[in-house]
C-alpha cells in the first residue's frame, strides 16, 4: 500500500482533532476549523458531524462533498514540500488544500484571507 493509498484510507475523524489541536495550540478555534472545512467542501455543520461520527475515510469524505469551493485553484503555496497547485492526483491535492489552509490559520492569517474572500 503507498502513502497515498493510505492517507485516502485513513479516518476523516481520526486526523480531524489533530487540525482542530494544531488551531488551538496557535489560539484560534474549533469553530473556526469547522468553517474552513465547509467553506472547502460545502458540508454544512451538521453534515460534517455526520461525517465525522460515520467514521468515513479521507477518499469517502472527499467522494461525498457536496461541492468544492470554486475559490480552491486561489489556493497556493507549498505543504509537505509540494506546491499544492501541482498536485496531479485530485484527491490528494483536496487533501492538501485542507492542510494549506488549516496551517494557514495556525499562522494566524485572518480568516477572510483563508476562505480567499
Amino acid at each position: 500500500m503507498n502513502t497515498n493509498t493510505r492517507i485516502f484510507k485513513m479516518s476523516f475523524g481520526s486526523v480531524y482533532p489533530l487540525y482542530v489541536a494544531k488551531a488551538e495550540k496557535k489560539g484560534r478555534t474549533k469553530e473556526e476549523v469547522d468553517e474552513i472545512i465547509t467553506w472547502l467542501t460545502g458540508y454544512s455543520g451538521e453534515e460534517l458531524q455526520r461525517a465525522l461520527d460515520a467514521g468515513i475515510d479521507f477518499e469517502t469524505f472527499f467522494a461525498r462533498a457536496p461541492r468544492m469551493n470554486p475559490n480552491v485553484e486561489l489556493i497556493k503555496g507549498v505543504v509537505c514540500g509540494v506546491r499544492v497547485e501541482e498536485i496531479a492526483d485530485p484527491l490528494m491535492q483536496k487533501i492538501r488544500y485542507l492542510d494549506k489552509l488549516i496551517d494557514e490559520l495556525a499562522r494566524g492569517k485572518k480568516m477572510a484571507s483563508i476562505l480567499r474572500q
